[in-house]
């Protein structure tokens, strides 16, 4: 089975050149223009190295990395108010994607199939992940 690009060698290199050089920035955090001139990667390469790094800052013990969209930055925080501020904003933007996602795929693929046990419980779930988002938005 071959791995995903986001998970190879290289990404973890990518990974961390990047975690190094947000460690050095901090607390001012870095755009990705600045990330990816600083690491010296490509676009993909700092996409996925960035993805890598989000992977692996838990089981490592790492402070967590948020995007900044007020100051357009990536950086470690333990700043309450700046990681309530990312973890809200992201929690709004996943229920806007399951929201978009039952009511644009879901609930016409049950129009059409409404026997369809498979897509009874698609709609079940997404219909509590909606709700759980919902409740800490």
């Amino acid at each position: 089975m071959a791995r995903s690009r986001r998970k190879g060698d290289a990404a973890q290199r990518h990974s961390e050149c990047i975690r190094r050089i947000l460690m050095e920035a901090r607390p001012a955090g870095l755009d990705f223009g600045q990330l990816m001139a600083t690491c010296e990667l490509t676009r993909a390469q700092a996409r996925d190295g960035l993805a890598m790094l989000r992977d692996t800052i838990t089981k490592n013990g790492w402070l967590p990395l948020i995007y900044s969209r007020q100051d357009g930055l990536y950086m470690f925080t333990v700043d309450p108010d700046e990681l309530e501020r990312f973890e809200v904003s992201r929690i709004r933007e996943l229920l806007t994607e399951a929201h978009r996602l039952a009511n644009a795929t879901i609930a016409p693929h049950a129009a059409h199939a409404p026997d369809d046990k498979r897509v009874q419980y698609g709609i079940t779930q997404i219909k509590a992940v909606e709700a759980t988002l919902d409740l800490i938005a």
